[in-house]
């Protein structure tokens, strides 16, 4: 088969979720809706939380990084998704792809880390209220910020420049509406085992500590709220929680969805809608599961409004 290395590939075709043209405007149409409530939405908070002071404490200083990288997130793969189709076009160039890939995983990372932040937060909230506000103090909040945008930095270049090694045949079809990591090493005609080691192995680490530290945190969080003596102070601990509870799951969820997806279907419209759930759904509903759930939140929007 003929390959070609990085320097000759002019770039790849993303096919998006239906090649039927009669779907196209119905296609953008939506998720243009879908991009706009999503910008709008995790704007607002961002703004209402930084007017008004009684919202500047670790919890929202924390949500209104969620709703930065949410946007961010969002904004990587949907408006050349949106101009593919408004072009017509399928097309995205080499570096571009690679741009989508560093970003996408960039922005999936600091979400990770961020939502692990935001456990913390409760956990330390609720177990150890008296102390709350000498351990999340500023300087902490703002270093975890830093490490996690560190870490989430190193993690998609080191995957980005790890595909810069790697020669592409003449087929370049990525069965996508965007450019995603796993998808691009399955176009390579070179040799990608060490690609896919670092896949699983970094997955499971930056992964796996997030999730088990916001497994515990919660476990050491139910522990407490059950050994309240009033009903009224058990549901206004676990009240606190809700939204992020919310908020992790449809994370989680979705991630675990997109990888049974491609673990067990060779459908490349399955595993497309699967990132799509992914990539898309959560910047989109975490503005209206953080308002809709939080009093202190609602009211600042509509100060805002």
């Amino acid at each position: 088969m003929e390959t070609q290395n990085q320097t000759d590939v002019a770039g790849f075709l993303l096919l998006g979720l239906s090649e039927d043209p009669e779907q196209q405007p119905l296609l953008f149409g939506l998720f243009l809706t879908m991009y706009l409530v999503t910008v709008l939405g995790n704007l607002l908070i961002m703004l209402a939380i930084g007017s008004d002071s009684q919202l500047h404490t670790p919890m929202y200083f924390f949500l209104s990084n969620l709703s930065f990288t949410d946007l961010c997130f969002s904004t990587t793969t949907v408006p050349k998704m949106l101009v593919n189709i408004e072009r017509q076009s399928k097309s995205i160039s080499y570096p571009g792809c690679l741009t989508q890939v560093c970003f996408v995983l960039l922005f999936a990372g600091l979400e990770n880390f961020l939502l692990a932040a935001m456990a913390y937060d409760r956990y330390v909230a609720i177990c150890h209220p008296l102390r709350y506000a000498v351990i999340m103090s500023p300087c902490l909040c703002g270093l975890l910020i830093v490490l996690s945008l560190v870490i989430s930095s190193a993690d998609a270049l080191l995957h980005t420049l790890m595909v810069l090694r790697l020669s592409f045949c003449t087929e370049l079809e990525i069965p996508h509406f965007f450019c995603e990591l796993d998808q691009v090493i399955k176009l390579a005609c070179s040799d990608t085992l060490i690609n896919n080691i670092l896949v699983y192995l970094v997955t499971s680490i930056l992964g796996g500590v997030p999730l088990l530290g916001i497994i515990f945190s919660y476990t050491q969080i139910a522990s407490s709220i059950l050994r309240m003596p009033s009903a009224g102070g058990k549901y206004k601990a676990f009240s606190t929680c809700g939204s992020h509870l919310s908020v992790v799951s449809l994370f989680y969820g979705t991630a675990f969805g997109v990888y049974i997806s491609s673990a067990l279907t060779h459908s490349s419209k399955e595993t497309a809608v699967a990132s799509l759930m992914y990539t898309v759904v959560p910047p989109l509903l975490n503005p209206f599961i953080y308002s809709l759930r939080n009093r202190d939140m609602k009211q600042a929007l509509w100060k805002l409004i």
